[in-house]
Formats: structure tokens, C-alpha cells, sequence
């Protein structure tokens, strides 16, 4: 087994969540804007990608250099040990962006890039002739940022919000990522009520599903880094296996998932099915004024319409103002709500508790968290 820097990419506003899960994992890792770092062997990688509920990718860290030449660029970049990670038939595309650097020609960065690992692994491999790239694919990035460029190597493939299980979505689907992540700001446990009044395509009540039955969030996919030569056969069953035993399926669940559109109802339940969850969470078509129940010390998270759009503010402030009303009856629970509306409190009639500046894709939003008391202890 060999040790590498890894790298947890993260939105922004999500770094300290996937520290956290990082460290759960049981890996000490530092924090910078939009990544966390740690060291890990083979298993790691293949656990970060299995476990991380809030992280985009896991990467391997190969090198980093100043480059204010295209020179300095391919000899930096002829230096990093390339045969520790691509076998001679790799194929490697390389990606790359700049900014506020010398070397801002994106095009020309990635070309450089790849003849310096060509000429690399022919001299590794003792090959006169051109590399014909017909084995396992590597991603790979060169990132320069104010003349200092960084290589890695993406281990996951499609971005780890991509879990298998969507079938079909509505009209602004919230990532599985951050509707993991709004679940992990909450109190809410298993043995709690947990709704989603405005639940869409059913995202944030099947990702509560799957925390409260502890199932990992890459159960049912696959990732780049299974083809690779450097990755030991058995790293990726042990990992499976592993998650496959820590899963608490026996775990009952009050989860439900509300909509005022009997269309996206369904395609909740689908998707729902095929996350494995069956019957385990329940979906109802219903309008957010209308919720009431018997349970106490419930958790409501959601992400309703923002009223981004002209002609629909208004609708959208009576319909917070009605939320407001219906949950002012349920006093034991807490409520939070995702919104990038600046009169939101007002509207709903209470302010919040705590608020927390997030980013859903790249519309700025503020995550409301109104705290109902604790459940006594049992």
C-alpha cells in the first residue's frame, strides 16, 4: 500500500461538513477554500468515495510547482514520478483552467501538460513510439492559480452527487450533495420525525433515508479508480463489504415527502425504489399550508421556491406566510428552510435561530434553522 495526499472537493460553505465526515472515516485532514486535504492509502480512496455524503470528487494530489513559463510548466511537470500512477497504456485526457496567471492559455496548459507526461512514461516505460492510450482512463487537472500550478488525478469519475439512483427530477433538482449536507446541520436522528414539504423529485427524503440507515451514499455505483492498475483487487469488495455490514436496514423510519405537484410525487416514489428504499419513505401529494401531524419533535427541512422569477414573488411570499401559520402549531418541532428570498423571516413571521450562508449551484442562499426544544431523553 502507498500514502497520498488526497483532496475532498467541496461546494463552497460545505468544507467544514466534509471535514467532519472525513475525519468520521477516521483520517486527521485540513481545511482550505473548496477542498479538504488528508493522507490516505488505496482503502481511503476508495472509502472517501464509498462514505462521503457532501463531498463532489475524491482526488489524488501528484504535484505542485510555480509556472510562469510554458518551460518551467513541462519540466516541473516531467519531474512528478508519473509511472507511480498511469500504466503504459493509460489513457490520459488532461483538463485544466487559469487564473490571474502568466500561463493563462487554457488549451496550450493542457498540451504542454501532456507531452511532458508522454515523454515522461516513454522514457519510464523505454518506449521510441507514441503511447496508444488503449487501457484504463485517468483524469487528469492542471488548476494554475496566481502562477502556481497543481496536477491531480480524479479517482471518482462522475461527481460523487451522482448516486444511481435518480431516475427522473424536476425542474431545479438540488444535488444530493448539499441536500445531504442540509440534513447534517440538523438535529435530526432516526428515532425523530423527518419531513420535506416541498420534496421535488424526493432528494432530500431519500438522502435522510440513507443516513438514518447508515447505507453509504456510493452503494450503488461505480468509480473510476476500480479500473486502475494501482488500485489491489480486493480494496474495492473489502470497501463494498464493509459498507454492506454497517448498514442498519433494520432501522425504522418516519420519513415523508410532501408536494403540491402529484407528478413529481411519483417520480419521488420511483426514485425512492430504486435507491432500494421501497416503502421506507413515504410521499404524498399535499400543499405546505395543509401539513399538520401528531408526532413531536419532528425535523422539517426543505427547499421550496425562491420566487426568483418576475410574476412569481408574490405568490411565493403568501405561500411562506401560510407555511409560517401551519408551522406555528407544531411547537416541539424545528424547521429549516433553504431560500435565497432576503424577506423570508418576515414572511414566515419568526425569525431564525441561526442562519448559514450557502451556495445552491450558484445562487446564494441563506439556510434558515428555527430550533424547536429537545425531546426529553428516554
Amino acid at each position: 500500500m502507498s500514502t497520498y495526499t488526497l483532496i475532498a472537493t467541496a461546494a463552497m460553505g460545505l468544507e467544514s461538513i466534509v471535514a467532519k465526515e472525513v475525519k468520521e472515516l477516521g483520517y486527521e485532514c485540513q481545511v482550505e477554500n473548496g477542498k479538504v486535504i488528508f493522507k490516505g492509502d488505496e482503502t481511503a480512496i476508495a472509502r472517501a468515495n464509498m462514505w462521503l455524503r457532501t463531498a463532489d470528487r475524491i482526488k489524488i494530489f501528484v504535484g505542485e510547482f510555480k509556472a510562469y513559463s510554458f518551460d518551467e510548466l513541462f519540466e516541473n511537470t516531467k519531474k512528478l514520478p508519473w509511472e507511480d500512477f498511469l500504466p503504459v497504456d493509460a489513457e490520459f485526457p488532461v483538463q485544466g483552467k487559469s487564473v490571474k496567471s502568466k500561463l493563462y492559455s487554457v488549451p496550450d496548459c493542457q498540451a504542454i501538460v501532456k507531452k511532458a507526461i508522454v515523454e515522461r512514461l516513454r522514457t519510464a516505460y523505454k518506449r521510441t513510439s507514441w503511447l496508444d492510450e488503449t487501457g484504463p482512463l485517468f483524469k487528469l487537472e492542471v488548476a494554475i492559480h496566481k502562477d502556481v500550478a497543481s496536477i491531480t488525478l480524479d479517482t471518482s469519475g462522475q461527481g460523487l452527487h451522482k448516486r444511481g439512483y435518480r431516475i427522473g427530477q424536476g425542474e431545479a433538482p438540488l444535488k444530493e450533495t448539499l441536500a445531504a449536507a442540509l440534513i447534517q446541520l440538523t438535529t435530526w436522528n432516526p428515532d425523530r420525525p423527518f419531513v420535506d414539504p416541498f420534496c421535488g423529485s424526493g432528494t432530500i427524503a431519500i438522502e435522510a433515508a440513507l443516513i438514518g440507515q447508515n447505507i453509504a451514499p456510493g452503494f450503488n455505483r461505480e468509480f473510476l479508480s476500480e479500473e486502475w492498475p494501482l488500485m489491489p483487487a480486493d480494496v474495492w469488495e473489502k470497501t463494498r463489504l464493509e459498507a454492506e455490514d454497517l448498514a442498519n436496514y433494520d432501522q425504522p423510519l418516519e420519513i415523508l415527502g410532501t408536494d403540491i405537484d402529484h407528478r413529481m410525487i411519483e417520480v419521488s416514489k420511483e426514485n425512492a425504489l430504486e435507491a432500494g428504499l421501497g416503502d421506507l419513505v413515504k410521499f404524498k401529494q399535499m400543499q405546505v399550508r395543509d401539513f399538520t401531524s401528531e408526532l413531536e419533535y419532528g425535523i422539517i427541512v426543505g427547499n421550496p421556491p425562491y420566487g426568483e422569477r418576475l410574476g412569481e414573488r408574490k405568490e411565493v411570499e403568501k405561500m411562506y406566510q401560510e407555511m409560517g401559520r401551519a408551522f406555528e402549531k407544531l411547537d416541539t418541532w424545528s424547521v429549516y428552510m433553504l431560500t435565497s428570498h432576503e424577506n423570508f423571516e418576515q414572511c414566515y413571521g419568526k425569525q431564525a435561530t441561526k442562519k448559514r450562508k450557502l451556495f445552491n449551484g450558484f445562487i446564494r442562499t441563506d439556510y434558515y434553522q428555527f430550533f424547536g426544544p429537545r425531546p426529553p431523553r428516554k
